[in-house]
């Protein structure tokens, strides 16, 4: 059996790092949500260029197999001395993008089917162009990551916060034990319900969440959170309007982001 590469060496001491030409990047949570001691609640973190040593990480099959590419890849890039565990999922999608800038420019091209030809084009848009989301800064109360919502319909009160990659990790891990137990396992949506509430009715207690989430969450209720949720969330927005040679436009395509997102002569 062929035996899979170590994964390469990826850990830079911060001297090596200011070695490279560097680029500030702002976060769209502003920092707000981190608290006091935080790197992170300055709203910005400085990033190096990508070099050959960040494509070696690219395309490492061992790290491409365990799902962690990306994760080491940006850990890589990071100069400001940071928890990567504690980013915010919508800070990381914008240091994901600026990533990708930094290292093979704005143009981002990607094919996509034309629905009037069923034909498949290719697409350019600059990621330049990609603005953070608006948040409401009303809801929050700096340095906590924490907001209310009443359910329309049951008309609980529940408080929930925005998922972090610690959040994100754990998720995938017990995701993964699911799947062990039962390979037809399909509780995705509930399993992050269960990081993303954080209280019912003032009751913090995990059991109760898991217990709230697996049997009295009613699905307009769900989906009333998750919308709100989506527009609450500090993130980049990664949609565009697109126009097709023919003429045809789609409006609010959202980006597909992969390995070839930053590397497209990868081929994975």
């Amino acid at each position: 059996m062929e035996q899979i590469p170590n994964p390469p060496q990826t850990s830079y001491t911060q001297e090596e790092k200011h070695q490279y030409p560097t680029e500030e990047v702002t976060l769209p949570s502003k920092g707000l949500l981190y608290p006091e001691g935080s790197p992170l609640r300055s709203g910005k973190i400085t990033m190096k260029y990508m070099t050959a040593r960040e494509e070696d990480i690219l395309t490492n099959q061992n790290l491409i197999q365990n799902g962690t590419v990306i994760d080491k890849l940006l850990q890589s890039l990071i100069v400001t001395s940071i928890d990567y565990n504690s980013l915010l999922i919508g800070d990381k999608n914008a240091i994901l993008v600026a990533a990708r800038i930094l290292g093979y420019g704005q143009d981002y091209t990607f094919k996509l089917k034309n629905p009037n030809t069923g034909e498949e084009e290719d697409i350019t848009v600059d990621l330049t162009k990609s603005n953070d989301k608006e948040i409401d800064e009303s809801i929050i109360t700096n340095g906590k990551n924490e907001f209310q919502f009443t359910l329309p319909t049951s008309k609980l009160l529940i408080t929930f916060k925005f998922l972090s990659q610690d959040d994100e990790n754990k998720i995938t891990n017990e995701l993964k034990g699911l799947k062990k137990l039962n390979k037809k396992s399909s509780s995705e949506l509930t399993t992050r319900m269960k990081y993303l509430i954080t209280s019912v009715n003032g009751d913090y207690e995990k059991k109760t969440i898991r217990e709230f989430v697996d049997g009295n969450f009613l699905a307009r209720d769900a989906r009333a959170l998750r919308d709100y949720i989506s527009k609450s969330m500090p993130d980049i927005d990664l949609t565009y309007d697109v126009e097709f040679e023919d003429g045809t436009v789609i409006e609010d395509i959202t980006l597909p982001i992969g390995l070839n997102f930053f590397w497209p002569d990868a081929q994975i």
